[in-house]
């Protein structure tokens, strides 16, 4: 079967700069990966058709060699579908594809491990609403890994040291190959820490750590709410091999308050009132989060009217001021009345006109209108 163009292949004009040829290559190749497209002998061989091409066009002198002869100028040494990858000078995969596909195809393991930084831990704390109003300072006792004294985090037994793994030269990975990819993996023999311990230290059984528990004093800012988290540079898991320690992440919940909720900064609650209260206006005695303050109620307040007191509210985290609170007043119908209140308020109905059960009434007229 005839080749096809290079060109063609990629879907290039002939006067493509190399940055197009290597664009397009690499948007093709990504899609014909014989990885994402696993048993599919088509596009297994179309990605080995673009290799070939890019292989070909990505370079000056065998894209000027092609342009002139065409696929009949491949004595030049270009690319052979039967010496698989080894067109391209027995070049690890890895290491042609590396600058497209990153650390995928480019062996991670290739170098000597280095430092590595520790992990970050987390801790949940509750605290009370006040407390995540006004701000508090709380004693934490976490759990966390820490560096054996007895062998400085080297795991190996004192007068001791680990050396390096002479399967894969420290790497802490291996290559083999599979098909038409070098492919790396986990070192078996050092379980990929790159170093082996013939002598592993009696306090940390060869792991450069051992189990504590520290106690931490932490600064809870006023204005935190659930779901705020507290960072505590360096107070993570210890690194690696002469890393820097990860970080603490304290999670804070708030508990729920029996009279008190919160909308952003401001604090709401509803405060009950009379009848007599709502109906002739009244000053009430509000709960607030730093105690009783008076409020005035105007006559005729209706049950719901909402009421802002300024500052009353919550600090304002990472800024200045505080937010507001607002009372709402339901107003409470006696369910208990002695024979006289009811006299009264029946005279009173009387008074001013109104039916003793107008309510009921006005139901019933809606209801005979609203079916004819």
């Amino acid at each position: 079967m005839a080749k096809r163009d290079y060109y063609e292949v990629l879907g290039v004009h002939k006067n493509a700069s190399d940055a197009e040829i290597k664009k397009a290559y690499r948007r093709l190749a990504l899609q014909h990966h014989p990885d994402k497209n696993p048993g599919n002998k088509e596009a297994e061989e179309k990605f080995k058709e673009l290799a070939e091409a890019y292989e070909v066009l990505s370079d000056p002198e065998k894209r000027a060699r092609y342009d002139q002869f065409g696929h009949g100028g491949e004595s030049f040494g270009g690319f052979r579908p039967e010496e698989g990858f080894g067109g391209f000078g027995g070049a690890d995969i890895g290491d042609i594809f590396g600058d497209i596909f990153g650390d995928a195809f480019r062996g991670r393991g290739s170098r000597p491990r280095g430092p590595e930084r520790g992990s970050d831990l987390r801790y949940n704390l509750e605290i009370s609403f006040d407390e995540a109003a006004f701000g508090t300072e709380a004693n934490i006792r976490i759990p966390k890994a820490q560096e054996c004294t007895n062998c400085h985090g080297s795991g190996a037994k004192p007068g001791t040291s680990p050396t390096t793994c002479p399967t894969c030269g420290g790497s802490g990975q291996v290559r083999f190959q599979q098909g038409f990819f070098s492919v790396s993996r986990s070192c078996s023999q050092c379980r990929g820490e790159g170093r082996i311990i013939k002598e592993r230290c009696t306090e940390c059984g060869g792991q450069g750590r051992v189990k504590t528990y520290k106690t931490l004093s932490v600064k809870v800012p006023a204005g935190v709410e659930t779901g705020s988290r507290l960072r505590l540079h360096g107070e993570g898991e210890p690194g690696g091999r002469g890393g820097p320690p990860g970080d603490l992440y304290v999670v804070i919940s708030v508990r729920e308050h029996p009279i008190f909720s919160r909308h952003d900064d401001d604090v709401l609650c509803e405060v009950p009132i009379s009848i007599t209260q709502a109906a002739l206006g009244a000053e009430i005695e509000v709960p607030t989060i730093e105690g009783k303050v008076k409020m005035k109620v105007p006559s005729g307040v209706q049950s719901g009217a909402h009421f802002r007191l300024k500052a009353k509210g919550i600090a304002k985290l990472g800024s200045y001021g505080r937010g507001d609170q607002i009372v709402t007043v339901v107003v409470e119908t006696p369910t208990r009345l002695t024979q006289r209140q009811k006299e009264l308020l029946e005279e009173f109905a009387k008074i001013s006109g109104q039916d003793v059960n107008p309510i009921g009434k006005s139901f019933f007229e809606k209801v005979r209108d609203l079916l004819g």
